[in-house]
């Protein structure tokens, strides 16, 4: 049977790149993209596209049914600092979309889930550099809970009912091709464009505020990695580490001078410092590298030359 793919939530940071990638391996007709909202943008335009509320399991059940879909890639959440501002409703989303997805395959409607979790389900009593695979989770944030309890779940109905989901803890998402989506790593998104369009940044972090971070080729290439490996290779059910880089927005900023000697930088910082302390400052994947072969790519240096080339050009 043909792999036929829906993404839920492909008007995101990563659903937008994924699409496209997927759409690329697999072929257009076999990649639905969808979204609680028909928007003017590539994805929308580029192949078949569904309207879609996250939160309606019978529009997602009747999508499955109709397109035959196999595969499922759950994209939708409200990130960390955009979830501060509306527990209930991010709690709502980032959960019930991950039921419904989990019940259909359950029902054997579907075969294999992707749902990504994040660096957020630690907390400030988890050890901060090389954070491990298994250690203490304590997240003290709306978006942290709600990826905490949704790896559980993973584990759950992966280990009483054979569903087969596969998920990987996002660090800090790097990309040129969409605008910052509301997460407290945003700022080394932000810093980019500021520094071409004004010169200058105000970062809403501290200087020395040290996070794991990914250019999104690496997070899509994971992405697609785990998916497409063998079920028996997939030894973590509830979400695996993920890392490539780590460093501060004075790092960031010393790389950006290289390339634009007359950029600043100012520092205010605002709410989303406290989420950051309470985050890894570095991450242990050793198991993901081990398991199904993980490597990434990009570094500070070779991110930044790619991501102001990307952004000149546009």
């Amino acid at each position: 049977m043909n792999t036929k793919i829906l993404i839920i939530g492909a008007c995101g940071q990563i659903g937008t790149e994924l699409t496209h990638k997927l759409r690329a391996i697999y072929g257009t007709e076999n990649v639905i993209a969808s979204d609680i909202r028909k928007m003017n943008t590539d994805v929308v335009n580029s192949g078949p596209f569904e309207v879609v509320n996250a939160l309606d399991f019978n529009q997602i059940e009747h999508l499955v049914e109709i397109h035959q879909i196999t595969d499922v890639y759950l994209m939708a959440a409200l990130l960390s600092a955009t979830a501060e501002k509306n527990p209930a409703f991010a709690w709502d989303l980032n959960m019930n979309s991950l039921f419904h997805v989990l019940n259909l395959a359950k029902a054997k409607k579907i075969k294999k889930i992707f749902w990504p979790s994040s660096i957020a389900v630690f907390g400030p009593t988890t050890p901060k550099e090389n954070t491990p695979q298994y250690t203490i989770m304590e997240p003290s944030t709306v978006y942290g809970i709600s990826k905490q309890s949704g790896e559980r779940w993973c584990e759950y109905y992966n280990h009483i009912f054979g569903v087969d989901v596969r998920s990987i803890r996002y660090p800090g998402l790097i990309s040129w091709s969409s605008p910052p989506g509301g997460g407290t790593t945003d700022y080394a998104v932000d810093i980019y464009h500021k520094a071409l369009s004004h010169g200058k940044y105000e970062c809403f972090l501290s200087s020395e505020t040290k996070m794991p971070m990914m250019y999104m080729d690496d997070a899509i290439q994971a992405t697609i990695d785990i998916m497409q490996a063998d079920a028996n290779q997939i030894k973590i059910r509830s979400s695996y580490n993920l890392a490539a880089m780590s460093f501060t927005p004075t790092e960031i900023a010393a790389e950006i001078k290289k390339s634009i000697p007359d950029f600043e930088i100012t520092y205010k910082p605002d709410f989303r410092q406290q989420i950051a302390d309470s985050w890894p400052a570095s991450i242990d994947d050793r198991r993901a590298r081990e398991d199904w072969g993980w490597k990434h790519k990009f570094d500070l240096t070779s991110m930044t030359k790619d991501m102001l080339l990307h952004l000149q050009e546009q």
